[in-house]
């Protein structure tokens, strides 16, 4: 009986723990999205996109910060790449060092 109120005691412990360490941060857990989602999302952008998907694009997501570097083939790319990743939610801001790579 002992171990089962002690195993009681902890669990409820431990969820409020967790819950209020989302909630520091302002942010249910709803609401919270991780750095690797984001990063997959963008990535998804990338692919998809028709003039970037065979392009040497990396991309790296830390706390919501998202950073491009590598070759596309014009700005009109970049900044529509730009321009969707900074729509996926979570994403605080996009610093792009994207080069323009000249078709051969």
């Amino acid at each position: 009986m002992r171990k089962m109120i002690l195993l009681t005691v902890l669990m409820v412990f431990g969820v409020a723990l967790f819950s209020g360490s989302v909630t520091i941060a302002g942010e249910t857990a709803g609401e919270y999205v991780d750095d690797s989602t984001m990063h997959t999302k963008a990535t998804a952008i990338i692919v998809k996109d028709p003039d970037a998907h065979y392009l040497k694009i990396d991309l790296t997501v830390t706390q919501g910060d998202v950073v491009l570097t590598g070759f596309v083939n014009s700005r009109e790319t970049e900044e529509r790449i730009v321009g969707k990743i900074k729509e996926i939610k979570g994403v605080k801001s996009v610093k792009s060092f994207l080069k323009v790579q000249e078709k051969k």
